[in-house]
């Protein structure tokens, strides 16, 4: 396909995502199905169009003057690719597939509007209605760090210590760039895409396949070691979905065989098994029934809640989920946070068992504001301090997190700015 043509399918697919509401992953795949001839390329620079123009719908909208998805998709050209208003003309000369050119006035506005001067929600690239909740959470810089999970994100992996290290995962992984994280130890990072380029396929790699690396961003790898599992401690991972937690908790206690991965929806459940055959973690012991966990009440050394959140964390991935997020969504997500907090905690072990609540989010009203709301309803626990945790669990990792104060403790936040990873909630709690 010529460039007029992926400009063309950018714009139907963005269509496609605005009239109907619906995933944009899902989107992207029909129109592959439906348009067969399309090569992986074009498919992967139709894909990055489409996703930068998410990510940067607020600014890309107001810079152009125009938020319709044919504004965003030059507007995603243009940013994304540095090509002024001539260069785009010149490849789009003769095309006839091509969508109609913005306007040079409109392509001079984006050029030199001052976005500075925009109202806080445009900067920040987030719905009018977050922007005091991202103020909430992030504090006197919340537009900066909001900004940044409008950014195209790297691919991170983590290296299974039941099988391999990270030197020898990383020279196999070379002719991709990939390199140590900054913060994880167990950490590869291959950089953003750029351009209509596309991240290699590592799945289909050997190192991969023989179980010795796992896709998992940088923040999760993080959030998976404070929770300090040890070998010889009986482990509830009690949201574990398709297990890329559950996997980090088995390869940190060396395999022994008591751990136990709970679920209470099967379909997100369901990857976990063939995950776990491929990293060899033959020590979890999967659970689908509440009704399979009796034993273990009041028993777990360590329990994680991986809650059910926004995603407002992962934005850079699924810019596509900030704009069709509600404040009835968020509402009846953080019921469903005090449901399975209140639900995880009977297994936590008296006397110095430790759970560990984890969100995707970086809204404080998902993470703070449910750790006080625990606490009142179960005075039994009481908050760590997340930089003794930090220390404690990564000794020679400098911290590098937001830290959030509460109940006596703090927890911490991870997010894209100032960490470079996903945005992740962290907080650990010690039943007394």
């Amino acid at each position: 396909m010529r460039l007029g043509g992926r400009l063309a399918a950018a714009v139907e697919v963005l269509d496609d995502v605005a009239k109907r509401h619906r995933p944009v992953a899902d989107a992207l795949k029909d129109w592959g199905l439906s348009h067969r001839f399309a090569g992986s390329g074009d498919r992967s620079a139709i894909g990055n169009l489409v996703y930068d123009a998410l990510r940067r719908r607020r600014s890309f909208g107001w810079r152009m003057g125009n938020d319709s998805p044919r504004a965003l998709v030059f507007a995603a050209l243009a940013e994304g690719y540095g090509m002024a208003a001539d260069a785009v003309a010149a490849a789009l000369e003769g095309d006839r597939f091509a969508p109609k050119l913005p306007s040079a006035a409109d392509f001079e506005r984006f050029r030199t509007v001052d976005l500075a001067k925009a109202p806080d929600a445009v900067r920040a690239d987030v719905p009018d209605w977050l922007a005091d909740e991202f103020a909430i959470s992030l504090g006197p810089e919340w537009i900066a760090e909001a900004a940044a999970f409008a950014e195209r994100p790297p691919l991170d992996l983590r290296v299974n210590a039941l099988l391999g290290n990270r030197e020898e995962a990383a020279a196999k992984l070379a002719e991709f760039g990939a390199a140590a994280t900054r913060l994880s130890p167990l950490g590869l990072r291959i950089p953003p895409i750029a351009g209509a380029g596309r991240h290699p396929n590592v799945q289909a790699e050997a190192v991969f396949q023989m179980g010795t690396v796992e896709v998992q961003d940088e923040g999760s790898q993080l959030v998976s070691l404070l929770v300090g599992a040890k070998a010889g401690e009986t482990i509830l991972d009690f949201c574990a979905g398709a297990g890329g937690k559950t996997l980090a908790l088995a390869a940190a206690t060396a395999g022994e065989r008591r751990i136990h991965a709970f679920d209470a929806d099967r379909r997100r459940l369901a990857p976990i098994y063939e995950r776990l055959r491929r990293a060899r973690a033959e020590s979890v012991e999967v659970h689908s029934r509440t009704g399979e966990l009796e034993a273990l009440e009041g028993a777990c050394d360590r329990v994680l809640v991986d809650a059910p959140c926004t995603g407002s964390g992962t934005w850079r991935r699924r810019p596509d989920a900030k704009w069709r997020l509600s404040r009835s969504a968020l509402e009846k997500r953080t019921a469903e946070q005090d449901a399975v907090l209140d639900s995880a905690a009977r297994f936590v072990r008296p006397g110095g068992g430790r759970l560990a609540y984890v969100t995707c989010s970086v809204l404080a009203s998902e993470n703070g504001a449910r750790v006080e709301a625990f606490l009142a309803r179960h005075p039994d626990f009481a908050v760590e301090d997340a930089g003794a945790v930090w220390r404690e669990e990564l000794s020679d990792v400098p911290p590098d997190f937001l830290n959030v104060p509460g109940g006596g403790g703090s927890g911490l936040l991870l997010t894209a700015r100032r960490s470079g990873t996903d945005g992740f909630f962290f907080a650990r709690l010690v039943r007394r």
